[in-house]
């Protein structure tokens, strides 16, 4: 069973639209969690629920080192299918990509939730 904050970052998290990111501390915030960033990446790895997990990124406009390599490349994959584009040095340019929190359709899990 989810914790009232792990509800809201779910929330958060499925109103971020295809093709567009947020960063954990982003998304924290706009869970009315400011500061919280990691609690983020912890709920989204114990998620009741499919999630577009695959929109959250770090601050630094990276996909976030795991120990399981398969969700990193996983990750990068479906960014890309969504049109994402990464630089050379496999950054996200945030001012083109980066969702603020503008409403957006609930989305139940995009690909590969």
């Amino acid at each position: 069973m989810a914790s009232d904050a792990h509800r809201r970052i779910f929330d958060v998290v499925a109103r971020i639209p295809a093709g567009r990111v947020a960063t954990y501390g982003q998304v924290a915030r706009l869970a009315g969690l400011g500061g919280q960033a990691r609690l983020v990446g912890y709920a989204l790895h114990m998620a009741d629920r499919p999630l577009p997990w695959h929109r959250v990124i770090n601050a630094r406009g990276e996909i976030s080192t795991r120990a399981d390599s398969y969700s990193e490349t996983l990750q990068y994959r479906l960014l890309a299918a969504e049109g994402v584009v990464f630089d050379a040095q496999g950054r996200i340019p945030l001012e083109r990509f980066r969702w603020h929190g503008e409403d957006a359709p609930v989305d139940p899990g995009g690909e590969g939730s």
